[in-house]
C-alpha cells in the first residue's frame, strides 16, 4: 500500500492534503480523485463557487502522478 494525497486547486488557490490516504495502486487513487472531484464540483455548484476544480494526486514522494479536472460553464437563456 503506497499513501497518496489528494490536493484541491480551486482556479489560483491550492488546498493541500496533508493527511492523505493508503491505496493499492495509482488506479485505486485515479478512483479516489474522481469520487473527491465530484464532491467538490458539487458543493461548490450548489454555493456558486469556483470555474475551474482541479484535484490533483501526489505520490509519498511529493510527485504529482495525476490530476482531474473539471471546468463549470453555465449559461443562462
Amino acid at each position: 500500500m503506497k499513501r497518496y494525497f489528494f490536493d484541491i486547486r480551486e482556479d489560483d488557490e491550492l488546498a493541500v492534503d496533508e493527511e492523505g490516504i493508503l491505496l493499492p495502486d495509482i488506479e485505486a487513487a485515479e478512483i479516489e480523485a474522481a469520487k473527491s472531484l465530484a464532491d467538490v464540483v458539487r458543493d461548490r455548484a450548489i454555493a456558486n463557487r469556483s470555474r475551474q476544480v482541479t484535484i490533483e494526486v501526489r505520490d509519498e514522494s511529493g510527485a504529482i502522478v495525476g490530476e482531474l479536472s473539471l471546468q463549470r460553464a453555465a449559461r443562462r437563456h
